[in-house]
């Protein structure tokens, strides 16, 4: 007989997944986050992990964790604190008992809290029994036990059948939140395909999962979240590496050039390659390269041929990449560089999230060096400025570096497909075949670009190189004062690209008592938490910046419209820097974070509401 229980419908619901790196939680994550697609909730993921492969069992520093956020409501994080804690060992309770909302529900494998597990996670006493718990709706479910007699009919040994106990979660989930269990079992059947063992084996642990939560009295309640209100149009759950892949695929149809990624692979870059790869048969060309620098090299080879030409990094990447950025500026080419930062310097926090390679992209090279620099600021808008960094290349002739980060690169969000032939038109500088006025290095009036001559073009032969070379001929050039006018050229090119792109958008008044600054990745945080305060009444809005180098023509009219400025970043302060640097007549208050996490709404709110409390002006 099935037991009655209460359903309590939500707006939006947070559920984090916590365990070792074995215990399946990014898969987890992942299937309830595409099934809460499936449904129709509006969405945003957090996958947080350790870099390595196998982080040490049981301990803090090795706790895998996702956190999902779904709601009837328009989401844009993947929340501050949970609704429903997954955790699969002590340690995962441990790391994660601050991001917990009061009351919410704890779900636990009682199979892995004994006294070995306790003090592995630094516990002194039992935290099921020292109080700590008081308040939560515990369920203390035999998750590893029960999982292994589901799967003895199958014949699989203990630690392989240790790897499908996450779909015993699954299933308590799929109960939780009254989903059918049909959803999870067309997940199962196509990740597994080519293992129909495995296939039946975790059907079978999903189906005891959602019999278990069916059952056990320690459930009282079940969520519901009803489908977000979306206009029509076919809808996926996408992540930002996937969203770049894709939009560099749209772009060089839309550019009629084939797409060639030169890349060696890097976390948490790499991604985009593997997609990539995936992509043969729409013609893209994907070369996993002996190193970075091999990567970049190959990619202005296959600019110089006639390619949309890209090479994907993170940040120790971007750094044996300058050198080839710089032949890529003086031989005037287009080149898409995608920079996925992580938390540094050197090998840092790989999994973790920052945006703290801005002024490496900016100046990071030697010489008179400027390239355009943009940032996505959500895993679906990374399909947009992929698009848009190709366009900017191949229109301007110029290298583009686009800055993504982790957080965008693993998080995930709902992304409603458009049809490429609704794309804009890229259009490609290219000559004609024996073209009699053809000069290799003469430039277009408006944007400074020169054209595009491809290798075997009969009567277009040129030379190109990392010489300096003659205005207009493109010919050898040591001539002091011709270098200084081709310098100035290639700058002033950069810099004319800012009458090609749209003006900053403000979200909230154009002018008021607080303007907050925000770049890339801190979009969802930034604009939930400005949101919020409008909706309190407070005189505070919002500009989130995509287009770095060349800045907006509008900034300046749009600071001064307001009384304090704040920039936030993931950082020490770069874009505050650099925007004194370019706007030195403002006064900036910064707000920056860099524990390799994202922001959380509530300490934005917090250093909000001070900054509007505080009677000095430090505005412009």
């Amino acid at each position: 007989m099935k037991k009655r229980v209460k359903i309590i419908e939500r707006d939006d619901v947070v559920v984090k997944f916590a365990g070792d790196s074995g215990d399946g939680i990014q898969l987890t994550g992942a299937q309830f986050s595409d099934t809460s697609a499936f449904v129709g909730n509006d969405l945003a993921t957090f996958p947080d992990y350790p870099a390595e492969i196998r982080a040490p069992q049981g301990t803090v520093a090795g706790v895998s964790g996702f956190q999902v956020h779904i709601g009837h409501k328009e989401v844009q994080t993947p929340g501050d604190l949970a609704d429903v804690l997954v955790a699969m060992n002590p340690a995962a309770l441990k790391a994660n008992m601050r991001w917990l909302r009061p009351g919410a529900t704890i779900i636990i494998d009682i199979d892995n809290f004994d006294s070995r597990h306790y003090k592995k996670a630094d516990y002194i006493e039992d935290p099921l029994k020292d109080g700590s718990l008081e308040g939560y709706n515990v369920v203390e479910a035999p998750i590893t036990e029960m999982t292994r007699d589901v799967v003895k009919q199958f014949g699989l040994d203990a630690r392989v059948a240790d790897k499908t106990k996450n779909q015993f979660v699954a299933g308590i989930l799929f109960w939780l939140f009254n989903r059918d269990v049909k959803i999870g079992e067309a997940f199962l059947k196509d990740r597994f395909k080519k293992k129909p063992d495995l296939v039946k084996a975790n059907l079978a642990v999903l189906h005891a999962g959602y019999n278990y939560a069916e059952t056990v009295e320690a459930i009282e309640a079940t969520y519901k979240v009803k489908p977000a209100e979306k206009g029509a149009g076919l809808y996926r759950n996408m992540t930002g590496n996937v969203a770049i892949a894709w939009g560099l695929v749209a772009a060089a149809e839309r550019a009629k050039r084939t797409l060639f990624l030169g890349s060696y692979p890097i976390t948490p870059a790499s991604e985009i390659l593997q997609e990539l790869t995936k992509m043969k048969s729409l013609g893209v060309v994907a070369f996993q390269a002996e190193d970075e620098i091999a990567g970049i090299c190959s990619a202005i080879g296959a600019a110089f041929a006639g390619c949309l030409a890209v090479s994907s990094t993170s940040g120790p990447g971007l750094s044996l990449k300058s050198e080839g950025l710089g032949l890529a500026v003086i031989t005037e080419l287009p080149l898409v560089v995608v920079d996925v930062q992580r938390g540094g310097p050197s090998t840092g926090l790989p999994t973790k999230t920052e945006q703290s390679d801005l002024m490496q992209a900016l100046y990071g090279r030697h010489g008179e060096c400027q390239v355009v620099v943009l940032a996505s600021s959500t895993p679906a808008n990374c399909f947009e400025y992929a698009f848009e960094a190709a366009r900017i290349a191949i229109e301007h002739m110029t290298p583009v570096i686009l800055l993504s980060d982790g957080y965008l690169a693993n998080g995930s969000e709902l992304w409603k497909i458009p049809a490429v032939k609704d794309l804009p038109e890229i259009k490609a500088r290219l000559v004609k075949d024996d073209d009699p006025d053809y000069k290799p290095y003469a430039r277009d009036i408006e944007t400074l670009a020169r054209s595009w001559a491809l290798p075997g073009q009969p009567g277009l032969r040129h030379r190109v190189g990392g010489l300096e070379k003659s205005d207009i001929t493109g010919v050898i050039s040591y001539d002091p004062y011709n270098h200084e006018k081709m310098t100035i050229l290639r700058n002033d090119k950069v810099a004319k690209v800012a009458n090609f792109i749209p003006r900053q958008e403000v979200i909230g008044n154009e002018s008021g008592d607080l303007l907050v600054v925000g770049w890339g990745g801190t979009y969802g945080a930034l604009y939930t938490g400005v949101q919020e305060m409008i909706e309190e009444g407070k005189s505070i809005s919002l500009a989130q910046f995509n287009y770095i180098n060349p800045l907006p023509n509008n900034v300046s009219e749009i600071f001064r419209n307001f009384k304090k400025i704040i920039v936030c970043e993931l950082n020490l302060g770069q874009f505050a820097s650099y925007l004194r640097s370019k706007l030195p007549e403002f006064n900036y208050l910064q707000f920056n974070k860099v524990q390799g996490l994202p922001f959380m709404i509530s300490e934005l709110k917090e250093k909000f509401n001070d900054v509007l409390m505080t009677p000095e002006n430090h505005g412009k």
